[in-house]
């Protein structure tokens, strides 16, 4: 289970250090451009399972065609090296806007990296709405 919220700092050629936590979970991870401005770290075998979800879905559906080529266009395989390092690719850095500071969360199955800033005015756009998200989502099946 991939939680909590790290400050890092975005380091020369792109490189970042993942959390101490987060090392043990894999070496191995699948980047793509995430949702909201953010990117995406993944486990290979969640990476399957998300595009797995995406492709039962009907892809005479545009939205469903649209969301596999966002996820799987601009997605690279990255293996972290000794010290927890991975190397960001420059096109993924630009979509994110990624600069120096940067926020690594994790969110239950995937890691997001974010700008420090944009990240903390998205949750500042959000929390004032957490009971309203909350109601809005049906957890029953």
């Amino acid at each position: 289970m991939l939680i909590g919220k790290y400050y890092h700092h975005l380091e020369a050629k792109g490189r970042l250090s993942l959390p101490a936590k987060f090392r043990s979970v894999s070496k191995n991870w699948i980047v793509t451009r995430g949702l909201d401005g953010c990117l995406f770290l993944l486990q290979e075998s969640n990476f399957k399972k998300e595009l797995e979800k995406i492709a039962e879905s009907s892809l005479t559906k545009k939205a469903n065609r649209d969301l596999l080529r966002l996820m799987t266009n601009e997605a690279q395989e990255l293996s972290s090296d000794d010290n927890g390092r991975v190397n960001l690719p420059d096109y993924l850095i630009d979509f994110a806007h990624l600069v120096k500071n940067v926020v690594v969360v994790g969110s239950l199955n995937h890691i997001e990296v974010w700008d420090q800033e944009r990240y903390h005015n998205y949750i500042d756009q959000i929390e004032g709405r957490a009971e309203e998200i909350a109601e809005s989502i049906s957890l029953e099946k």
